[in-house]
């Protein structure tokens, strides 16, 4: 008798601590950042076709390009298969280079272009070449990442006052200030909740 009163009590609690909610601070720290201006996270609003995004480039910042592939696939963000185009596949992505700074392109580092058919990813030579304003690999890495997150489908990221720092925040200078140069857990998560 004393053991089923035992597991009584114990289901009880079980049942109490289940229907308790979350403290306030866990449930913060566990939403997800919010996109800017309404927008939301798409697959839709990508580059991918399926769940494979095939590149072209014509683009002198292969050191840039490289390492925004490495960072959106490393670790478990498998689910994009990002790999360059073949002779039998159709370019989803082309990597291309502008030297702009007048009307759309001013202090615009870098600019994803979705299109009919194949879409673009501009990196801006005006800032991002060698003796520019942002002229360092560095730079060029963490821009290259940031538009290739929006060939991924992903929005631009609210700064929510600094809790869920983001490669995809629309600030370079928070970005940068935070030093960011790939997906941070927020990007990971938002990444998995779109692409599984």
């Amino acid at each position: 008798m004393r053991t089923n009163a035992l597991a009584l009590a114990a289901a009880s609690a079980a049942v109490v601590l289940l229907a308790a909610p979350p403290p306030a601070q866990a449930a913060r720290a566990a939403a997800p950042h919010k996109c800017e201006k309404g927008e939301v996270d798409s697959r839709g609003r990508s580059s991918v076709d399926g769940t494979e995004l095939a590149w072209d480039e014509d683009s002198k910042f292969d050191d840039a390009r490289k390492h925004a592939i490495s960072v959106w696939t490393a670790g478990t963000l498998k689910q994009v298969r990002i790999k360059p185009d073949g002779a039998t596949t159709y370019a989803d992505l082309e990597w291309r280079d502008a030297n702009q700074t007048g009307a759309g392109w001013n202090l615009v580092y870098g600019k994803w272009d979705p299109n009919t058919g194949t879409d673009y990813l501009w990196l801006n030579r005006a800032y991002l070449d060698d003796g520019k304003s942002r002229g360092k690999t560095e730079h060029r890495r963490r821009v290259a990442a940031h538009e290739l997150g929006h060939a991924l489908g992903f929005c631009h990221k609210d700064y929510g006052n600094g809790l869920y720092p983001s490669v995809m925040w629309a600030e370079y200078g928070l970005i940068e200030g935070k030093g960011i140069n790939g997906p941070t857990p927020n990007d990971v998560k938002a990444y998995h909740a779109l692409w599984g």
